[in-house]
């Protein structure tokens, strides 16, 4: 006799072990691939959505949350501070030159601003043959 194999069909879900196998699991990713796709033709920006458009845009979104988390973890660590607050998510941001440009118009709450004084308000460098700042008592 022969031993029976279960033949399954080429589009078929199910791995060998007969579970399923989410998208996001196929595409190596965290993010969500069919929510995202379904987000996606909720939101009618399209008639139809390919079955790549998906795992692009999730992919894409976990490499930008991926480099903002990095950042930011940085930056908590440079405060010397094991949380990462919305403060150190702001100057991750604002920091590093193509994530400010990307979310330039994005107001993150609780984040603050960029520590910076304007050249015109420091005090001018004085000459060393200038008067002493106190005058002297003779």
């Amino acid at each position: 006799m022969e031993s029976e194999k279960t033949v399954m069909p080429i589009g078929s879900r199910k791995g060998r072990t007969g579970k399923k196998v989410s998208k996001s699991m196929r595409a190596g990713l965290q993010f969500p691939v069919g929510r995202v796709a379904r987000f996606l033709k909720k939101g009618r920006y399209a008639q139809r959505i390919g079955n790549g458009a998906p795992v692009y845009l999730s992919a894409v979104m976990e490499y930008l949350a991926a480099e903002v988390l990095e950042l930011a973890g940085n930056a908590a660590r440079d405060n010397k501070k094991s949380r990462i607050i919305p403060r150190h998510v702001q100057l991750a941001i604002r920091n590093d030159e193509e994530l400010g440009r990307l979310l330039s118009g994005a107001t993150i709450a609780g984040g603050g601003v960029l520590p910076n004084i304007h050249t015109a308000l420091l005090p001018k460098k004085s000459e060393k043959n200038s008067e002493p700042k106190s005058p002297k008592k003779v």
